[in-house]
């Protein structure tokens, strides 16, 4: 049959595909696609500045080029042979150096307020490798012989320690102790009653000085951490107490030192400006030549 027949018959030309809505899922598709290619382009696109300047400072930290450009990045390259044994470099003394800063200005804080409210002798300070004990110590004046309930006193102690701990990063370690100094008790007194002290603290510093719970452990003792294991009845009483141990969380290899340092801050600020002077003096002593030449010259053979 002709055209014009079939054109009579149905009075038009017959649509071959009548239905086009396909064309706009592909143009979406092809518009998304266009998408995801302009984002992968504008992220493989490189700063050719920074990315140089990362490059040499990289290099020169490891070694690997000389360069006599200005090193901007943080830290400080320990030579090989200024590092220890174990590995250690002077950085962790560094570190401990800050962190006893950082502890002994908390100590300085509490110590101040105490001694505004007449209780400079009611806590006693420890900087060790775990970090800052406040230690609260007093025979009777902290906690009753067999009570685990705050006195008084206690009360007061902690409203200056509570505000003074609330806003600092480290966590806090409540330790309960007992008095009790005798051959071993099958019964758990006395682990109830240090951990009872431990937690009456831990509530009165969460809930009157708003120290915030993530931050704040408890744990009881009983009798086997006293400070004196002999002497008169009242020397034994030391050992009913609490201790409040602001934990450092720092590496194991930073806590080591804090002892040292907290001992005589000096000598380590002394230890490490030397250490840096000992650094420094190959590179100032020594000539560099420019990255990527020779000390030959540009372009030497090698032999």
């Amino acid at each position: 049959m002709s055209r014009n027949s079939r054109r009579r018959s149905g009075g038009h030309e017959e649509d071959e595909h009548p239905d086009e809505r396909w064309m706009a899922s592909y143009m979406d598709m092809v518009t998304v696609l266009m998408c995801m290619f302009i984002v992968l382009f504008a992220m493989s696109t490189v700063d050719a500045n920074k990315f140089a300047k990362l490059a040499n400072s990289l290099a020169t930290g490891f070694g690997a080029v000389q360069s006599q450009t200005v090193d901007t990045a943080e830290g400080v390259v320990v030579p090989p042979q200024l590092v220890s044994e174990q590995g250690e470099g002077f950085a962790d003394m560094e570190v401990a150096l800050r962190e006893v800063e950082d502890l002994t200005a908390l100590q300085d804080k509490i110590a101040v307020g105490l001694r505004k409210e007449g209780l400079e002798d009611a806590a006693r300070f420890e900087l060790d490798e775990r970090g800052l004990t406040v230690r609260l110590v007093g025979s009777e004046s902290f906690f009753k012989p067999d009570d685990a309930a705050l006195t008084p006193r206690t009360i007061r102690v902690l409203n200056i320690v509570g505000p003074v701990l609330k806003p600092v990063k480290y966590e806090l370690k409540v330790e309960g102790h007992t008095a009790q100094v005798r051959d071993f008790d099958p019964r758990a007194w006395d682990w109830e009653l240090s951990s009872d002290r431990a937690v009456n603290v831990l509530r009165h510093l969460v809930e009157k000085s708003g120290v915030a719970m993530s931050r704040v452990s408890a744990v009881g003792f009983g009798e086997s951490r006293p400070l004196k294991t002999s002497g008169s009845k009242a020397d034994l009483a030391a050992n009913r107490r609490v201790d409040i141990v602001v934990l450092s969380a720092q590496p194991e290899t930073v806590r080591a030192l804090i002892p040292e340092v907290a001992k005589d801050p000096e000598a380590a600020l002394r230890k490490i400006q030397q250490t840096r002077s000992k650094a420094a003096a190959p590179a100032e002593t020594g000539s560099a030549e420019p990255a990527g030449q020779t000390p030959g010259g540009e372009g030497a053979a090698s032999h």
